[in-house]
């Protein structure tokens, strides 16, 4: 059902179970993700299937469901032929697909707009570098319009998410700033710094006297690099902390495939949805484990998900260990 608490209100209250990775269960409906517009491309071509995707999800007991436009934007889009009226179309309906998707459930869903990464929209793997060689003012015209767009949409919050560096971040929350809809700002991170080389110290003090911004994390990212991060950043920010990483599985740049798949199958993965990070070694025990979410609440963390390779069999186990006895439906 539609929230009747702000997510602001509610995380103030306990933890919340996020979604995971939206291309993984997009592939697992048969989906063909190969386009450089990813998911983004089912907005206009299969919109359906990502309101199933997003159901998926809300069955296995996710309470925040994250939109289907990470890779969407209006230069995307029109690279496609997408005039640009109907790329803000496109995505405003990316927040409705998933709004419905959480109708059906006598319990509160939110909506995150996701608003990806500039290296998003390159489809070459640059939101895992970062430096784009654009400026601060730079970014900040181009996230504007996006996040304008998809704040009139009516979403609870925007996720500025998988963000490589401190010079996006600070265009993102310079371009959400007035909005009229809150925001988590989530780095995808290695080890303890930006995939750009920055201290996460640095990285997450940018948000900590934004009052819009009302959660701050790390997605994207091995678990373990997660572990630390977590406690850094409610130390540093004094906010709720958001935390969804991947599932720990090795990726292997060359191939384009996670170990052990055939050929093809990295195509279109994760929240991220082209060429992924890559990530130390398989876990060798589970990356959500109940002592490891725990931990990661004990330090702060009020959202917790997956992100890529996270499907909602894997989600189903974090409203578990979250709320014991409710697991998914």
């Amino acid at each position: 059902m539609k929230p009747v608490r702000t997510l602001a209100a509610a995380l103030g209250e306990g933890s919340l179970v996020l979604d995971g990775g939206l291309s993984d269960q997009l592939r697992a409906q048969g989906c063909d993700l190969s386009d450089d517009l990813w998911s983004a491309r089912l907005l206009a071509d299969g919109p359906w299937q990502i309101e199933a995707a997003h159901a998926a999800y809300v069955r296995a007991g996710a309470q925040v469901l994250i939109t289907a436009s990470y890779q969407a934007t209006y230069e995307g889009f029109a690279r496609r032929g997408i005039g640009r009226d109907r790329a803000s179309e496109l995505l405003a309906d990316s927040v409705t697909l998933a709004r419905r998707a959480g109708a059906g459930v006598a319990r509160e869903v939110w909506v995150a707009a996701s608003v990806g990464p500039y290296g998003a929209m390159l489809a070459d793997g640059g939101e895992y570098r970062g430096r784009y060689g654009l400026s601060v003012r730079e970014l900040e015209r181009f996230h504007r319009p996006r996040i304008e767009t998809l704040a009139a949409a009516g979403p609870d919050v925007l996720a500025l998410e998988t963000v490589p560096d401190t010079d996006e971040a600070e265009a993102l929350l310079r371009a959400a700033k007035g909005c009229g809809v809150p925001a988590w700002l989530s780095y995808t991170v290695a080890g303890d710094r930006t995939r750009a080389g920055q201290p996460l110290a640095e990285a997450f003090a940018l948000a900590a006297d934004e009052d819009d911004v009302i959660a701050v994390g790390v997605n994207c990212c091995d678990p373990a690099d997660a572990d630390g991060a977590v406690a850094l950043a409610a130390t540093i920010t004094g906010k709720p902390v958001v935390v969804y990483p991947n599932s720990g599985e090795e990726w292997d740049a060359k191939t384009r495939r996670w170990a052990g798949e055939g050929p093809g199958a990295g195509e279109g993965e994760g929240r991220g949805e082209g060429p992924l990070p890559p990530v130390a070694h398989p876990p060798s025990v589970s990356p959500f484990s109940s002592d490891r979410l725990h931990a990661w609440q004990a330090a702060g963390a009020r959202l917790l998900g997956g992100c890529c390779r996270v499907g909602p069999a894997r989600i189903a186990e974090v409203a578990e260990v979250l709320d014991p006895g409710r697991g998914a439906g």
